[in-house]
């Protein structure tokens, strides 16, 4: 008896009859037995949504070749993707280092369903903690000189990596529109919900002088329009008059770790579909 391969199948196309029926179809043509499936169809873009995860002794090259058909007919983008093949994700960061913390603990103990294979950083501050957790760290300085010599290395390395997804943990650089261009929709960000109201190198200082209520966070996906990129999630905590500026530093912080492993769990899991300008989020 061969062996049974968990998949997890993503599709997105223009809304209309016949599209489960289509794509369950092919499965069932390939042997597979549908465990998880949830969709969606969006009334102001028109597309549809769709993910399921599928048992099948089905080799994956097999799969694909019954899903053609359906690509065609509907003018789909499907995915398929063996569970087990985790994604490859470059992580950059610059001095905080609060995320890289983070989403490090969490892919070790199997909280995330990630491979690691290299820190980028445009400042050497955070070399020991990655190699506390034996993942390369590489130096790529950052300069106005130097940029465009920057990013060509940083899209060497994604092309010799065969990256995934690249994560920024706090980077402190804004990417090209070229790069934002190439890494569509595999570039997560995360930044305080402050903004776009309280812009510059000390939100949180700002925050504090005009009494803020809530303290929130927010990581999306990076495109050329500066933090206005699709949302994947949000969350907030109350805070008050007595809070310090350090305070609200420490609750941005928890914050932006939980929003950020959040975004690349659901992420790395093909829970994520963009659908125009905003996602779908399968839980």
């Amino acid at each position: 008896m061969a062996a049974v391969t968990r998949y997890v199948l993503t599709l997105r196309c223009l809304d209309g009859p016949g599209i489960v029926n289509a794509a369950t179809g092919a499965l069932l043509e390939a042997g597979a037995n549908i465990v998880e499936s949830a969709q969606f169809g969006d009334v102001d873009t028109g597309l549809f949504a769709m993910r399921s995860v599928f048992d099948a002794e089905a080799a994956l090259g097999e799969v694909e070749t019954r899903l053609d058909q359906v690509r065609a007919r509907l003018k789909a983008d499907i995915t398929v993707r063996p569970v087990d093949r985790k994604p490859k994700v470059l992580i950059m960061v610059s001095k905080e280092d609060h995320c890289l913390l983070d989403l490090l603990y969490r892919r070790r103990n199997g909280e995330l369903a990630i491979e690691v294979p290299l820190v980028v950083s445009n400042h050497p501050a955070c070399r020991e903690l990655a190699e506390r957790y034996d993942v390369p760290y590489e130096v790529v300085p950052v300069a106005p000189g130097t940029k465009a010599r920057a990013e060509a290395r940083l899209m060497e390395l994604v092309e010799a990596l065969d990256i995934d997804l690249i994560v920024l943990a706090r980077y402190m650089q804004v990417l090209s529109a070229d790069v934002c261009e190439r890494m569509a929709g595999r570039i997560i960000n995360i930044h305080h919900s402050f903004l776009p109201g309280f812009k510059g190198g000390r939100p949180y200082h700002q925050a504090h002088l005009r009494g803020v209520k809530l303290i929130g966070a927010t990581a999306h996906y990076v495109t050329a329009d500066l933090d206005e990129g699709p949302i994947i999630d949000q969350d907030v905590e109350h805070v008050t008059h007595a809070h310090t500026v350090e305070d609200l530093i420490r609750v941005g912080r928890d914050i932006e770790r939980i929003v950020l492993s959040r975004a690349v769990r659901r992420h790395s899991e093909d829970r994520v579909i963009l659908i125009g300008s905003k996602t779908v989020v399968f839980h």
